[in-house]
């Protein structure tokens, strides 16, 4: 029952764990079932469980950059609308659609193109300063109360998938590294297969010790033929 179980790979470990853990539990070897290091090793494989794929990120990357991707049309769309208008001096209200770039001016024409959170931080003062009932009346006046809402909206939501990346992100981050929890586990697991190494003469034990020595070979094969995988050319 000799095994390196350093060159086993994440999956392959897991795997042998398992079946490990499912052999002993099985109730045919019930000197096994309550042994301390099967506990320990439950507990161990939980934990590794749990760890051994995560991302390092939360993955909502793409849904964050398509809701700043739709506020910036918003925010974009707005803006040409007044900087066209505002040009127009023989339009009724052509005052107010000057009056409003001039907003847009004093936040920054280029916002759509600043990082997240100074877009962020400067998209919230420009949508308070065009809250103001003077302001939301030559919104009205120019018929676009639709187009501002939607431009508010799409930024709210994009603050919300933005946080909800940050919170996964961090909780990612605080969760246990794999390659911690894996020497915990290497350990424990090195320590049950020598226990059935030691008593595989006993009559109680030895077909346990045959059974788990399968699995052992089983995973030794799975490494050997991922290197044969690796070597051979294509």
């Amino acid at each position: 029952m000799k095994i390196s179980l350093q060159r086993v790979s994440t999956k392959d470990l897991a795997t042998l764990t398992e079946r490990t853990i499912t052999v002993s539990a099985s109730g045919k070897y019930p000197m096994l079932a309550n042994h301390p290091l099967m506990n320990e090793l439950t507990t161990h494989y939980a934990d590794y469980d749990a760890v051994y794929t995560k991302k390092s990120f939360s993955g909502k990357g793409k849904d964050v950059a398509a809701a700043d991707h739709d506020r910036d049309i918003a925010f974009s769309s707005l803006k040409a609308f007044l900087n066209g208008y505002r040009q127009v001096i023989s339009v009724p209200n052509y005052q107010d659609a000057e009056d409003l770039y001039q907003i847009f001016v004093q936040f920054g024409l280029d916002l759509d193109r600043m990082s997240y959170s100074s877009q962020t931080a400067q998209m919230k003062k420009l949508i308070e300063e065009l809250e103001f009932p003077a302001n939301t009346q030559k919104i009205a006046n120019l018929s676009l109360s639709f187009a501002f809402a939607e431009m508010k909206t799409r930024h709210e939501y994009f603050e919300d998938i933005f946080e909800e990346q940050i919170e996964a992100n961090a909780g990612l981050r605080q969760m246990e590294s794999a390659s911690s929890v894996r020497r915990s586990l290497e350990k424990t697991l090195r320590s049950y297969f020598n226990i059935l190494t030691a008593m595989k003469e006993v009559p109680d034990w030895k077909d346990a010790y045959a059974e788990i020595n399968e699995l052992i070979k089983a995973a030794k094969n799975s490494t050997i033929d991922r290197k044969k995988s690796a070597d051979d050319p294509e």
